[in-house]
């Protein structure tokens, strides 16, 4: 029989449509869906290696899933790194980096302007099991440098950031990390891939929300880390099959597929993206837009060597307005005449999403703490999809062009 096995140094796009565990004795074309809880073994023998991990073999849906490991394989060569495993949400990926990389006594350095759960989670949860963090200025190298300890294990950073799209140097803070024995985990789900593989920068783990663009249609809950094998599967792996962070079949099938047209996905929205920017710039109702692809940005050099040249297909920008009452009612005018635009909190959809962060992803927030993010009650962030876009600037302008 003719070997099919994939030859080496393909590209990252051929892998998102290739990479696979191998087809089953049908020769089936598309990836099977494998939705089974157990698995049947040939005899007590197998089962009894299997189980002890002595023997490679499907056993338990929980500890392993042919599906499963097929997004996990496809994930994991496009992001470079030597594995991943897949979980039910992007938060309990970020979970199982806390829980199996800190104990008590630990102190993680965290950008201040990250996604709002992520810093309740490791600001106020991990803080009862006696973990400590330090937030800094996402964009400030030398305010993480400052920050380390002694006791410092983790450097956790998202960049673009949601959802006023800072960046963060990843070389830079991986040196940080490793210069004193820290680890670099960078949140991945903004970028993508496809803009940015930060294990090539220097990062040891790479988190993801797959219910972002990963799926790329608002259809399943999905979570994913990515690293080596040491820390990754041995480590992280073995802790989510003892407590049962894995995705569902069904979910992983989704996003398995999701992958195959990722790249021609986030390309075109990202192209929209930096159009529908520039004409919100000029834009006389819109006080400041906030998207790494403007030669405007702070961080646009950055952006386009770090990031294949692209901005992303999320963008931000402030209304104008006197006054955090009033800048609310102005976001919520212009947020509530779209017709087109979803207004939801969730993002990477090929249908344009639209929400006002300071109540929704960062409504949980004090604050302070929305204050040092920088996400004012005047902010609407936009995960622009792949509708039309003059019907999008239509949509956008039946608020704006009626804000008093």
């Amino acid at each position: 029989m003719t070997d099919r096995t994939l030859p080496q140094g393909l590209h990252p796009d051929t892998l998102a449509v290739r990479e696979a565990i191998d087809r089953s004795q049908w020769g089936e074309h598309s990836e099977a869906l494998y939705m089974t809880s157990s698995f049947v073994q040939p005899d007590c023998a197998t089962a009894a290696r299997r189980f002890a991990n002595e023997e490679d073999g499907y056993t338990y849906s929980r500890t392993s899933n042919p599906t499963v490991t097929s997004f996990e394989k496809r994930l994991a060569a496009m992001e470079g790194t030597e594995c991943a495993v897949a979980t039910t949400t992007g938060m309990s990926a970020i979970l199982l980096v806390a829980l199996t990389t800190l104990k008590t006594g630990d102190h993680v350095i965290c950008s201040q302007s990250m996604f709002g759960s992520t810093i309740k989670l490791l600001g106020t949860e991990m803080a009862r099991f006696g973990v400590e963090t330090t937030f800094v200025a996402q964009t400030d190298v030398q305010a993480w440098k400052d920050a380390v300890r002694p006791n410092t294990r983790l450097l956790f950073a998202e960049t673009p950031t949601n959802p006023l799209t800072d960046l963060c140097d990843i070389a830079a803070l991986a040196e940080i990390a490793h210069a004193h024995g820290a680890l670099l985990a960078v949140d991945n789900s903004f970028a993508s891939p496809v803009l940015q593989r930060p294990a090539q920068f220097g990062a040891d783990i790479v988190v993801h929300s797959g219910t972002k663009f990963l799926d790329g249609q608002g259809r399943v809950m999905a979570g994913a880390v990515c690293g080596t094998v040491a820390l990754v599967d041995k480590v992280m792996g073995t802790f989510l099959r003892s407590g049962g962070l894995n995705i569902a079949p069904f979910n992983a099938w989704v996003v398995l597929k999701g992958l195959e047209t990722l790249a021609v996905r986030v390309k075109a929205q990202s192209a929209a993206a930096l159009e529908l920017a520039t004409w919100l710039q000029a834009h006389p109702k819109v006080a400041h837009v906030h998207y790494p692809g403007l030669p405007t940005h702070p961080q646009h050099e950055l952006a386009m060597r770090q990031q294949n040249g692209m901005g992303g297909a999320v963008l931000a920008f402030d209304v104008v307005g006197e006054g955090a009452e009033q800048m609310r009612a102005n976001a919520f005018h212009v947020i509530d005449s779209t017709r087109v635009c979803s207004i939801t909190a969730n993002l990477g959809d090929v249908k344009t999403t639209i929400t006002h962060p300071a109540s929704t992803s960062h409504g949980r927030l004090t604050e302070a703490q929305r204050q040092a993010a920088g996400v004012g009650q005047g902010l609407v962030r936009v995960s622009v999809g792949l509708e039309d876009l003059d019907d999008l600037k239509a949509d956008l302008s039946r608020g704006l062009d009626t804000l008093v």
